[in-house]
């Protein structure tokens, strides 16, 4: 969102085709819309994407502006400024709608957005990431059902708590992900070994977290889901590997680790297994959140806000389970290894099968 001149906000909305198209049709009573739309996306016809919408342009403006509001001390009038566009994201298609709104001088603005919300039930918990560049300041906003709104006056802790808490929940109801740190915790029998674990999954997907959200690499879903799951499924096998090693060879890992970081070759292996993986989380992590917008400072610190809430939780849940795992090591009554393998074998197993599923979906 922008101001281009006294008393007129320009916002540039990016919709999700598909669900602006079974949204209107459903609000609106627009059947046609809904057929003519719905024959576009199967086709993955952009050229009729965009004129299906146009020929709906009526009942989309009233549904988005019904729900997508700018205000001053009096509610912004909007106007449509040029026609519907479409471009790629993940694969997935999105309309691009500029609206200009007319608002009465003030020294800040308020935007609300309820823009797909659960009644309909279409999607759920809705995340509308807002950019802006307003009244002498910039910054990003995450906006949903919790935080409808935002002013461009809000304080630094304000902004910096919307995307802390985005990542956090985030990671929090990604269950992908969550088993994804077992698979970790299960196959490091040291501390330090879930650390130096941990800290290069962190890194990997830092970096393609940060350059995907800011449009600099782009992966298509249907690779990256199905790569995510079978992460899962390969470092919680890791730990069934040593068991099988240790069963076979006689060998203890527990005994080898002379090198850095006392790992082994075998150490180094799951490291650099783990940071691979890590880079396709970052692309899921970019993904989820929906951002595909121009470099800026600006962004880039929320993206890292939202990172920091990533890691948070991530630290919060190895401080949790390693102890717990650590302690039913040590009282269980049957060989404490095979604790870990019942626990790797579970996750592993999971792991496969939405590995399976996604192939088959994607």
């Amino acid at each position: 969102m922008t101001s281009p001149g006294s008393g007129q906000v320009r916002a540039e909305l990016g919709l999700e085709y598909d669900l602006l198209v079974v949204s209107v049709a459903d609000a609106e009573h627009d059947d046609p819309l809904f057929q003519q739309g719905t024959a576009a996306f199967d086709a993955q016809d952009s050229a009729a994407q965009a004129k299906a919408l146009e020929g709906h342009s009526a009942a989309v403006i009233k549904y988005v502006t019904d729900r997508f509001h700018v205000s001053t001390e009096s509610p912004c009038v909007p106007t449509k400024d040029g026609g519907f566009r479409m471009e790629q994201r993940e694969g997935v298609p999105y309309a691009l709608l500029d609206l200009d709104y007319r608002c009465e001088g003030a020294d800040a603005h308020e935007v609300r957005s309820a823009l797909f919300p659960d009644t309909e039930g279409y999607v759920r918990d809705t995340k509308t990431v807002v950019t802006y560049d307003l009244d002498l300041t910039s910054g990003s906003a995450a906006l949903d059902a919790h935080q409808p709104s935002f002013s461009t006056q809000q304080s630094f802790g304000e902004r910096f708590w919307e995307f802390f808490r985005l990542g956090a929940e985030h990671l929090l109801t990604g269950l992908d992900h969550i088993l994804f740190l077992l698979a970790l915790i299960a196959g490091s029998r040291r501390l330090r070994e879930i650390v130096l674990a941990a800290t290069t999954f962190t890194l990997a997907h830092s970096v393609t977290f940060v350059l995907a959200a800011l449009g600099l690499v782009t992966v298509p879903a249907n690779i990256i889901e199905p790569l995510i799951a079978l992460s899962i499924a390969v470092v919680a096998a890791w730990p069934l590997w040593r068991l099988w090693r240790r069963k076979v060879n006689g060998i203890d890992d527990e005994l080898l680790g002379d090198g850095h970081f006392s790992l082994d070759r075998a150490g180094w292996t799951r490291l650099a297994v783990v940071f691979c993986f890590g880079l396709c989380h970052g692309l899921g992590f970019a993904s989820a959140l929906g951002i595909d917008t121009a470099w800026s400072w600006t962004l880039l610190w929320s993206l890292l806000v939202f990172n920091v809430g990533i890691e948070t939780v991530q630290l919060a849940i190895i401080a949790i389970v390693f102890p717990l795992l650590v302690l039913i090591r040590r009282k269980a009554n049957f060989a404490p290894q095979w604790t870990t393998g019942v626990i790797a074998a579970a996750v592993s197993v999971m792991g496969l099968t939405w590995f399976v599923q996604r192939i088959a979906e994607g």
